[in-house]
């Protein structure tokens, strides 16, 4: 059975991203996916990556996050854009998991990384007040290039797809409740492309798995 892991970077469940995201959940488990949980603001962990603390060990609960993610076929992201970036509890939690020896790798001679985490599909979903086209022309699609090419690219996620949705404060009930049902739309396609696709050959989880969706 395929895996899926949903990464939650909002504070709130009873969000419109957490709207977007149990509806994701739906979808994937429809075509049969296991999907499992990381709610991020429920982590206990320090964001501040400290590379000067060669003391600074990984908490329980990342250690547990960096099994699920190992343990996934396909890594769902939900996050708000706040200031043109992801939430700091986002930037917090890939600064002290992505790391070096984990996530990528330097090889000599090479001046590009090795992506640890190679074989797994990524799909990234954030929401934002400002209209696209002032995100495309003044903010450089920021969120994307950060998130998507220099983090889950990077480490070897593909391929990588995205769903943006611009304008949130100025829409009404009923184009919130189609982006919903949209998002179980894109659940059921990606979990038929993890049908699709020869299960994942690699490292397996080596601590808990994160939270069982209900």
């Amino acid at each position: 059975m395929a895996r899926s892991l949903i990464v939650f970077g909002h504070p709130h469940r009873d969000s419109f991203n957490g709207a977007l995201a149990s509806a994701y959940a739906a979808g994937l488990q429809r075509t049969g996916a296991d999907v499992d949980w990381l709610h991020l603001g429920e982590l206990r962990f320090d964001p501040l990556l400290r590379p000067h603390d060669t003391e600074q060990l990984l908490e329980s609960d990342l250690l547990a996050a960096r099994a699920a993610i190992e343990a996934a076929d396909h890594v769902a992201w939900f996050f708000p854009t706040w200031w043109a970036g992801p939430p700091a509890l986002v930037k917090g939690f890939i600064d002290r998991t992505f790391l070096s020896g984990w996530a990528f790798r330097y090889r000599e001679r090479n001046p590009l990384p090795e992506g640890l985490l190679r074989g797994r599909s990524a799909r990234l979903v954030t929401t934002m007040d400002s209209p696209g086209f002032w995100y495309t022309l003044w903010h450089g699609r920021s969120v994307h290039t950060a998130v998507i090419n220099a983090t889950l690219r990077f480490v070897g996620f593909g391929p990588v797809r995205s769903t943006t949705i611009f304008g949130v404060r100025k829409l009404a009930p009923r184009d919130l409740a189609r982006w919903i049902a949209r998002m179980e739309l894109h659940g059921i396609a990606d979990g038929r492309r993890l049908l699709a696709k020869p299960r994942l050959q690699g490292r397996r989880p080596t601590a808990p798995l994160a939270e069982k969706a209900a």
